[in-house]
């Protein structure tokens, strides 16, 4: 169980929550939504960020109760951001069309409803009761049960759902525009292939370098089921890795890694047991069935695995031949901290990258490029600051600033980086820890994924649904028309 706190009270006097602040954006609805209106229902109101493995693991599960307890409960959710790029109305927009959250979203940029309600951290989900009261409040994920047990308490008295019309709150939602793909968080480049985590849709592409679909990995439907080719089952997938004939995904949604074998199509579970985790996978015993939480990225060296558990704050390394898992960097603590293995911390560590001894973290939540060395398991910061001292600065070491850096891709004595809450791509050198602006003719769209192959930098540009090729010595760039 997360740490956090609850204080339910099943009865007696309570106070009267203050309304909404009236400045606070409704980014999916027109008007006002106003709790008053609400009187008479069981709200959740949660508190949440996009760049927050936790939130998006939270909202997970009240979607889950939504399911279980129709009409229940009306869910709202509250945006506050933790980067300048995500106090627009458009970007908290894009982030909740990205998890799939249909419910009122309001987009918090001063964090007045922060502040008025005395939210600690994300995500922070209000339990309202009917008479507009605060029943109870939850901190951190992994809550469900207790808020279940809490609505159905609430729920005593009031009238059945069914009898109630439930209010239409998203009468006027505003939906992105369909594509041939949908916020693409990954792309592996080789000599001939891209394969691409067409995110949004749940599904793996093998593709051309011109685009062209050359086979389905998923149904395209949500879901967690081993199969052939498209008929399998993914949710969310992120991270890419090829080895061996194989490509392992990080299947974010399911809390697992999955393979594909490229020769039979066949897709299996190589880890993970389809829930998250929230403690070491040693204290699990270790076999290849323990529970992990969100992986994003998977890099792969023969049969060994190195797993970033985005959701954990760790990175994994996972030997397929001997069937064990084990933690090999952080202590489980969202936090910028340099050391050995376990002692050292991680926060959401987001994309990997091989290099000869070595394996280059993108530490995402943490606005830093750690280097991990395989020879001591010392974790070391190579470029950035912290997880609260975000930026966009170039030069060196701790002098760099990143905001929520998403991808890693390494081309001999150089790696690029996905700057993605900056828009931007960088170069970074390995070796003197010099972070500079890769100049380039082409507006970015929060980038996440990058690979290097056939003298070009692929990117998967998420918000913009697209996959770009770039040329980083003459500065050019070129959609790919994947799946068109």
């Amino acid at each position: 169980m997360m740490p956090g706190e609850v204080a339910f009270k099943a009865g007696g006097p309570r106070d009267t929550l203050p309304e909404i602040p009236e400045a606070v954006h409704w980014v999916n609805r027109h008007g006002r939504l106003r709790l008053a209106e609400l009187r008479g229902r069981v709200v959740l109101m949660v508190f949440w960020n996009a760049t927050s493995t936790s939130s998006i693991n939270l909202l997970g599960e009240l979607r889950q109760l939504e399911r279980k307890h129709p009409d229940e409960f009306v869910l709202l959710g509250v945006h506050t951001p933790r980067y300048a790029s995500q106090q627009s109305d458009a970007a908290v927009l894009k982030a909740l069309q990205r998890i799939r959250l249909r419910a009122p979203v309001a987009n918090d940029p001063d964090w007045l409803a922060w502040m008025l309600y005395s939210i600690p951290a994300w995500p922070t989900t209000l339990l309202i009761d009917a008479d507009g009261r605060l029943a109870a409040r939850f901190v951190g994920e992994g809550r469900a049960p207790e808020i279940e047990e809490a609505v159905t308490r609430l729920q005593e008295g009031l009238p059945p759902a069914h009898v109630r019309a439930a209010p239409d709150l998203l009468e006027n939602v505003r939906a992105d525009a369909p594509g041939p793909l949908a916020f693409p968080a990954h792309v592996l480049a080789t000599d001939w292939r891209l394969f691409i985590s067409d995110t949004g849709h749940h599904r793996i592409l093998e593709c051309s370098h011109d685009g062209r679909v050359l086979r389905q990995f998923g149904s395209g439907t949500p879901g967690n089921w081993d199969g052939q080719s498209s008929a399998c089952g993914f949710q969310l997938p992120q991270g890419l890795a090829l080895s061996q004939g194989c490509v392992y995904v990080a299947d974010t949604g399911n809390h697992c890694v999955r393979r594909i074998r490229l020769d039979s199509g066949e897709v299996d579970t190589v880890l993970g047991a389809g829930r998250p985790a929230y403690g070491d996978v040693e204290a699990q015993g270790s076999g290849l069935r323990v529970s992990i939480n969100a992986p994003q990225a998977v890099a792969a060296d023969g049969d060994v695995l190195y797993v970033a558990a985005t959701g954990q704050n760790q990175i994994l390394r996972v030997d397929l031949s001997a069937q064990h898992a084990a933690t090999l960097a952080g202590d489980g603590r969202s936090d910028v901290r340099d050391g050995i293995g376990g002692q050292a911390s991680l926060a959401q560590p987001g994309a990997l990258a091989l290099m000869p001894g070595q394996l280059l973290v993108a530490d995402s939540g943490g606005n830093a490029i750690r280097r991990l060395r395989f020879a001591d398991l010392a974790l070391t910061t190579l470029a950035g600051s912290s997880p609260w001292e975000p930026g966009r600065t170039d030069g060196t070491g701790r002098k760099v600033r990143l905001a929520f850096p998403g991808g890693l891709a390494v081309a001999e004595n150089r790696v690029y980086v996905a700057d993605t809450c900056n828009d931007r791509l960088c170069v970074l050198d390995p070796y003197s820890a010099e972070l500079t602006t890769l100049e380039f003719d082409h507006p970015l769209h929060e980038p996440q994924g990058l690979s290097f192959a056939a003298g070009a930098l692929w990117v998967a540009d998420r918000n913009d649904h697209a996959i770009l090729r770039i040329d980083p010595e003459h500065g050019t760039c070129e959609r790919v028309a994947a799946g068109e």
